[in-house]
């Protein structure tokens, strides 16, 4: 700046041109008025010049002239001079250059006449003036400058008191205190005041201080006063000084700081006469004491807390009152006030809010408000604010409220007009006020109320602008109800109408924000306020007292306190009730009960409390044993049904929850979806259901309700309406129905991974069981319409939305039923015709157009080589209707109406009972009785219709473009087998419809072949069953068995309902049925044959699979055959070898597996129960009794050549197929299986001679008789069972000596070694047995071998013939191939052969069974026999310990050997077989029947087992033909004897078994 002033070129050259230019510069500046700017200008020229003097670049003197003449031109050069000199003096007094100070002193000293000594000595230092020589000493300079200065500042003229002027001060005190109501001005009063100090001489502060005082005693009088105190200080600093004083005189202990001084002092700060940080510092305590004793709080509750929820013992307890006793003292000697927040409260109460926030932000968080009289005051502040607002929106219609005077200073905040004014100051001020806003619950439900209405007003605004403006205030609101409202809640003592009014407000918000708000309450707030960290302590201590007395018995008392409690902190509350019922699931009664006294509010909580629960990370959804589902999940799901089902609350995040769990794969949660509805919809989901239940579930809605479900669930119609709502308010029917059908296929793979298999298959049945329970619901509770829109068609579900078929069906179906049943009214409607037949046609037609796009639909489910067989009608009826459109469970009616009346009776007998109540329940019975008939009659009705459909339909279902066998491997595939586990009355469903479909002669059905299939092998379809799926698995064979047995009992029933249908046709080819060839019919005969095949293949499998040791095989297995338990077992012998199995799976499960154990014992007992039922084999299927001689060589003389036709070909047909199951093995090696049935033929031929003798006498016995023998013989039986070591096998092998005995006691071991039994069993005995049992078969081998041969040859035939069948389809029944000449070639050589037929061969079985109750009956003493033999029984128990431990070792050593034994055996067998031929010649029985390895369950026992351990790496070697058990104990003792050996001891055997023979005639 100063170069600008004064370029280098002036002083360059000055003598020419610079001097007068500087000169000129000078004079323009200085004739230029003086403000500041110029005055600078002036000094930066003054300053640049003298700085070139110090340089040296001008000479002194030169410019001392030029400064002369400049000083001239304005008054005060001189002292702008003396600024210059004075800056300069104290830049050059720094310099080290010595010249430039001498320079400076010259030029100053030639100035001396210019500027006047007094102004330089101000300006100057003193040594600077000493060298100039103005003074003579700067020490003394000093030394009078500090007097002077104490003189002036410091020494007091007066003390300044009142005595020294009082008539002065005593007028001014007359002048301050005068009546102000007039019209008197402050402005009049000053004058008055200035006159009294000028008069007087008054100490202008001690004036300002008296005015102060007499403000102070009239502070109502602020339009006065503060006009006054304006006018007349004149600094800021004075005044708070003085306030400053005033408040440090009350600082002492106990002092109390009058509210007078802090309405003065906020008056002051509001109208800015002084500064709030100059004021501040005044008062106390200070802001750090303030922090710690926040924080000092904060502990105090936490210490408070936790010694609320501990055990305290009681001599700390007497410890602890001491303690608080000394607190309470120390309390007594109460602080000095708190100024800070008595200013605070006098700020808010004449409406400063500016200074009053400032105030606040210097304390911790809510330590102000926490303070009563500072949150009264906040809350007052806000009344005024909100009123006008409140008045215009928030105000209920009908209340009148009290109207509120405004403030009048215009200074307070301005009152709120609309919602957008509140954002102003009204949120900020509610978040300092926090949970304290409960101080003022009328200022609480005013905040609600305006909240309310805002919602409602932002509900109902459509546009997009207008919303984007108020979402702010929203958010806005929902940070006020989460800051303050909830925790303002907390505080309130137990105001229910707070709760309703906060409901109100929260109703109208979306379920998310709502528990987003209620969490931050829980987990958040209590931690934040130390008053309710103490509130949290004491509600949990009040909700462990009402938890540990609540009962059944005093459920309205604790309700109560309950109710009053959960008002206030519901959350702390409902989270210890719900961690309560999760440890102890006996309190969710009393519980459930006890919550009537809540309000809409607090249930809203708890529902967000169960879902929050139910979430819980840290807890694990399984119990321990990673095998069931946690006792407290289950808990909190039946908590939740019972409460949803109770009480109205919402739904929504309940199953938003589950689908959510579900979206994440995680199935576990269904548990409590499955409660809800079962509580909520009274639709209850059990496979335990009794046969009459079952049966009511066929019928109609209302049959339903009364009988289909253990508890009668009532009054479900409204909680049912409030479920439906749920879901369709909020899209989650559908959803959760694809999510469960989806997860129950998924939770093998994404949740069965780790898990135990038994877990797996529960979670897999519980999808699936909520999946049956949701459709339902779904089905009885939506209109036609809404189920429409919501469920897509079948293919969309199946290949879109990837939904399994049968859940997609199962969905689908209620849909189709309503749009028929809408179309038959809608068609009945446009052309009115009563006439039946009319009807019919007009249901037919509703029923094609509704299904023909189904049927087009369903053609994509499956690869089109399916439909080749089964149409797409078929397929779509099948899957379309339920039982309730197959037949109407008359007897069930029947039984509700009965039930009904005999209530009525009740109810008129009962004499106690009001007459009017009397008269409304007889009502009510009367209207459900009216009902159910009215339903039957619909029904029936129903019934009709769909069956004239389906006789219509049926020819066009079945088009068998390949084999039967194919058609019916399809139907079970894709119809019955997925549908018949789905639930319990599609089990039955599927049953019905089987035979439904024979009954309605469908051409190419072939009923026998379908039956077979379903019995022939049940193995692998029971050991994919999960639990529940095997239940219904088991009703569905009881069903089939049902049915069958039906035509077994009775020869008229079969000739009626089988004889002449299509169904039993034994020849299998893809033709028509015409109906009139009577040999191609299966007779009534040969069907009992065939159903005791199957009941033997039942045993067979389930032998099978309780061998196993597999968990879900065994578990699987008793579950169907508890349920099949009525129609199987009917044959004593199949009866004896499940029953000898169950037993021993009862002693090996008893300390391993309890569950299977109790299973077991369960059938074992009900099979003891059912044992009067059973029958002996020849009663179950009639057989052709042996010849009555005793000789063997009359036996030829046999039925077969009676004359009598001994069996049709189709009757051969019938029957040679039971072999067809094992086709194909026994195709792989022809000329073994012939020997191998040729040796089988002659042991049963054997076991017949044995002890032929006794068979005819037996009729002539009476009944009497007959039962005590079997009696008897049924108990040594049992008690031969129980103890493992006296199998009759072991008898035999320690009892050589004894030969009459072993003569007796052979038919009882026969009877044993018949029945399937496993491998295990015959393991038991060492070298000594099996050289024992080994002569005890061979004197079966005794008998004449003439049969062997013929049997051979005709093994080989028919083996020959079942290749062929079994190539073309396995399990077939058929041992046919498809060309019709070579099925009458064949059918023309079996009645030719007809002996080498099995369909008689069990009749071989019959006769041992006869032969066994006979030898029972014409021995009385046998009983005595056996019990001798039992008393040996104790004498042998040593020897029996000392086998069981070498039978581990044999066991070892017999796996090693098996395989090479198996290869040896089959030699073996092959050279006995010739030996025999070249013996006996080629003399063939007429009579020798081929036992076909599959119907004989008695003869090849043992070799069963045995290939089915030797195989069990492929369980479908099940089919396969078995060894004989001569052939097995041959090979197990091939090293030790040679074949001669073996046939010496057969001679010697024949001999004792011709005595033994003797002896029982």
């Amino acid at each position: 700046m100063a170069a600008l002033i004064l370029p280098s070129d002036w002083i360059k050259n000055w003598e020419k041109s610079g001097k007068n230019e500087f000169l000129q510069f000078f004079q323009d500046l200085a004739g230029k008025p003086s403000g500041q700017e110029f005055v600078k200008d002036l000094q930066s020229g003054l300053y640049e010049l003298c700085w070139h003097v110090i340089q040296g670049n001008l000479k002194v003197d030169v410019a001392a002239s030029l400064l002369a003449d400049v000083m001239e031109l304005r008054d005060d050069m001189p002292s702008i001079l003396a600024d210059v000199f004075c800056i300069l003096d104290i830049e050059t007094g720094c310099l080290e250059e010595k010249h430039k100070r001498d320079h400076f002193t010259q030029l100053v000293g030639a100035c001396l006449i210019c500027v006047p000594d007094g102004v330089l000595k101000e300006r100057l230092d003193p040594e600077t003036l000493e060298s100039l020589g103005l003074i003579k000493q700067a020490q003394q300079f000093n030394q009078k400058i500090v007097k002077i200065k104490t003189k002036l500042f410091y020494k007091q003229q007066k003390f300044n008191l009142l005595r020294e002027e009082n008539e002065g001060y005593a007028k001014l005190i007359t002048e301050l205190g005068q009546d102000l109501s007039g019209n008197l001005t402050s402005h009049i009063v000053l004058e008055s005041i200035k006159s009294l100090i000028g008069c007087f001489n008054l100490d202008p502060n001690r004036v300002l201080d008296i005015i102060l005082e007499v403000y102070e005693c009239r502070s109502d009088h602020d339009e006065f006063f503060i006009p006054l105190i304006k006018s007349y200080m004149c600094e800021h600093q004075t005044l708070c000084h003085m306030l400053g004083f005033k408040f440090k005189f009350h600082q002492e202990p106990n002092g109390e700081t009058p509210s007078s001084l802090y309405h003065i002092a906020a008056a002051l700060l509001q109208h800015n006469l002084i500064a709030l940080e100059d004021l501040y510092v005044h008062l106390l305590p200070l802001d750090s004491s303030i922090v710690e004793e926040h924080k000092r709080e904060i502990l105090e509750a936490k210490q408070i807390a936790r010694k609320l929820t501990m055990v305290v013992v009681p001599s700390e307890k007497t410890d602890d009152k001491e303690k608080e006793k000394e607190k309470e003292e120390e309390k007594n000697e109460k602080p000095p006030d708190n100024q800070k927040l008595g200013l605070l409260e006098a700020l808010l109460r004449i409406g400063d809010w500016q200074h009053a926030q400032s105030i606040m932000d210097q304390m911790p968080a809510f330590y102000a408000t926490s303070h009563k009289a500072i949150a009264i005051a906040l809350c007052q502040l806000l009344h005024l604010i909100v009123e006008p607002l409140y008045r215009r929106a928030g105000v209920p219609k009908g209340a009148k409220g009290g109207l509120m005077t405004p403030l009048r200073n215009k200074q307070a905040p301005r009152p709120a007009e609309s919602f957008d004014d509140l954002s102003r100051d009204v949120f900020t001020m509610l978040c300092y006020l926090g949970p304290h806003l409960s101080h003022d619950p009328i200022l609480f439900a005013k905040i609600v109320r305006l909240g309310k209405s805002f919602m409602k007003e932002y509900q109902s605004k459509s546009r997009q602008d207008i919303k984007d403006k108020t979402d702010s205030l929203l958010s806005c609101f929902l940070s006020i109800a989460d800051q303050v409202l909830l925790p303002s809640l907390s505080l309130m003592e137990c105001n229910a109408c707070m709760s309703e009014e906060i409901w109100g407000f929260f109703k109208l918000f979306p379920y998310q924000h709502r528990y987003r708000l209620y969490g931050q309450w829980k987990n958040e707030t209590y931690g934040n306020h130390p008053l309710l960290v103490k509130i949290k302590a004491q509600t949990v201590d009040r909700a462990k007292y009402i938890m540990k007395r609540l009962t059944k018995e005093n459920v309205k008392p604790s309700g109560r306190q309950i109710g009053k409690l959960s008002h206030s902190n519901p959350t702390i509350l409902f989270d210890y009730i719900l961690s309560q019922i999760q440890w102890y699931d006996n309190l969710i009664t009393p519980v459930v009960d006890s919550l009537k006294y809540l309000t809409s509010l607090n249930y809203d909580v708890l529902a967000y409390c169960i879902i929050e629960a139910l979430a819980n990370p840290e807890k694990e959804k399984m119990k321990h044993d990673d095998t069931t589902i946690s006792s407290w999940l289950q808990s909190l799901a039946s908590l939740c049904g019972a409460v949803f089902r109770k009480y109205p609350i919402e739904l929504a995040g309940l199953l938003q929850y589950v689908t959510n769990q579900l979206k994440a794969g995680k199935s576990f949660d269904l548990l409590i979806l499955k409660e809800v509805v079962q509580k909520m919809a009274g639709i209850e989901i059990t496979d335990e259901m009794t046969v009459e239940q079952l049966e009511a579930m066929t019928g109609g809605e209302q049959l339903k309700a009364e009988g289909g479900y253990f508890g009668q669930i009532r009054n479900t119609k409204k909680s049912s309406q409030r479920l439906k709502d749920a879901l369709l308010d909020h899209e989650l029917a559908l959803p959760l129905c694809l999510l469960m059908a989806q997860q129950r296929n998924g939770v093998v793979f994404s949740e069965g991974g780790e898990k135990h298999l038994k877990l797996v298959g529960k979670l897999y049945d519980q999808c699936h069981d909520t999946l049956v329970q949701f459709g339902g619901f779904l089905a009885s509770n939506l209109s036609t319409e809404d189920y429409i829109k919501r469920v897509p068609s079948v293919d969309v579900l199946c290949n879109q939305l990837h939904t399994p078929h049968d859940a997609a069906f199962f969905l689908s179906r209620p849909m189709y039923a309503h749009q028929i049943l809408s179309k038959y009214d809608e068609l009945k409607k446009a052309e009115k015709g009563n006439r039946q037949q009319q009807k019919v046609h007009k249901y037919i037609a509703a029923c094609e157009q509704i299904m023909s796009p189904v049927h087009e639909a369903v053609v994509s489910l499956h690869l089109p080589k399916v439909w080749d067989d089964l149409r797409p009608q078929f397929y779509a009826t099948f899957w379309s209707l339920t039982m309730y459109d197959l037949a109407v469970p008359h007897n069930a009616y029947d039984r509700e109406v009965n039930k009904l009346k005999m209530q009525i009776k009740a109810i008129d007998e009962n004499t106690e009972m009001p007459l009017n109540k009397k008269k409304k329940e007889k009502e009510r019975c009367t209207a459900l009785q009216d009902k159910l008939q009215e339903e039957e009659k619909k029904q029936l009705e129903h019934v009709q219709r769909v069956l004239h459909r389906l006789k219509l339909e049926k020819d066009n279902w079945l088009l068998a473009k390949s084999t039967k066998n194919e058609t019916i491997t399809k139907f079970l595939q894709l119809c019955i087998f997925p549908r018949c586990v789905f639930s319990a009355i599609d089990a039955v469903y599927c049953a019905r419809f089987v035979e439904l479909v024979h009954q309605q002669k469908t051409p190419n059905f072939c009923t026998l072949l379908c039956y077979d299939r379903v019995f022939s092998d049940i193995i692998y379809t029971v050991a994919s069953c999960t639990e529940n799926e095997s239940r219904r698995y088991g009703r569905f064979l009881c069903c089939m068995l049902e049915t069958v047995t039906r035509w077994h009992s009775d020869r008229a029933i079969y000739e009626k309902e089988c004889g002449n249908y299509p169904g039993f046709l034994t020849i299998f080819r893809a033709s028509g049925f015409d109906g009139g060839n009577k040999a191609d019919q299966l007779d009534y005969e040969n069907f009992r044959h065939v159903v005791h095949k199957w009941h033997y293949k039942l045993t067979k499998a389930s032998v099978h699979c309780l061998e196993t040791g597999e968990y879900t095989h065994i578990r699987n297995i008793l579950i169907v055959l508890t349920k099949i338990l009525p129609w199987y077992p009917k044959v004593l012998n199949l009866g004896q070898a499940l029953e000898c199995r169950v037993h021993k799976i009862c002693q090996e499960e008893k300390e391993k597996r309890p569950d299977l154990y109790a299973l077991a014992m369960g059938y074992s007992g009900q099979l003891k129960g059912r044992k009067v039922h059973m029958v002996p084999e020849n009663e179950f299927h009639h057989k052709e009794q042996p010849v009555r001689s005793a000789t063997p060589g009359n036996l030829q003389n046999g039925p077969g050549n009676t004359g009598k036709p001994a069996t049709t070909a189709a009757a051969s047909a019938g029957k040679t197929e039971e072999g067809a199951a094992e086709d194909s093995d026994k195709s792989k090696d022809k000329s073994q299986t012939a020997q191998k049935t040729a040796s089988k033929n002659s042991t049963a031929a054997n076991k017949v001679s044995s002890s032929n003798g006794s068979s005819t006498p037996n009729s002539t016995k009476g009944s009497k008789e007959k039962e005590d023998k079997e009696k008897t013989t049924k108990e040594k039986k049992e008690k031969k069972e129980k103890n493992p070591g006296s199998t009759p096998e072991a008898k035999a092998g320690g009892k050589d000596k004894q030969k009459e005995e072993r003569s007796k006691e052979e038919k009882p071991i026969d009877s044993k070694e018949k029945t399937p039994k496993a491998e295990k069993d015959k393991r038991k005995d060492d070298k000594k047995e099996e050289k024992s049992k080994i002569d005890g078969k061979s004197t079966e081998k005794e008998w004449p071998k003439e049969r062997d041969v013929s049997n051979d040859s005709k093994t080989k035939e028919s083996s020959k013939v079942e290749k062929n069948a079994g190539a073309g389809n396995l399990k077939s029944l058929v041992p046919r191939s498809e060309g019709v000449e070579s099925e009458r070639a064949e059918q023309k050589r079996r009645k030719l052969d007809t002996h080498s037929s099995p369909s008689h061969s069990s009749a071989v079985k019959d006769n041992l069974n006869d032969l066994k109750d006979s030898a029972s009956k014409h021995h009385p003493n046998h009983s005595t026999v056996l019990s001798k033999s039992k008393e040996k029984d104790d004498e042998k128990k040593e020897s029996d310990k000392s086998r069981d431990r070498s039978k581990e070792r044999e066991k070892k050593e017999d796996r090693k050997e098996r395989k090479r034994d198996y290869a040896n055996s089959d030699r073996e067998m092959s050279q006995e077989a010739k030996r025999r031929k070249d013996e006996n010649g080629t003399n063939s029985s007429k009579h020798s029947k081929s036992a076909s390895p599959s119907e004989s369950p008695h003869s090849n026992d043992k070799d069963n087992s045995k290939r089915s351990k030797s195989t069990s790496k492929d369980k479908g070697d099940l089919a396969k033909p078995e060894k004989t058990s001569g052939g097995k104990k041959e090979s197990r003792h091939d090293k030790e004897k040679s074949e001669k050996k073996r046939d010496s001891t057969g001679a010697k055997e024949e001999k004792k078994h011709h005595k033994s023979s003797e002896k029982h005639r």
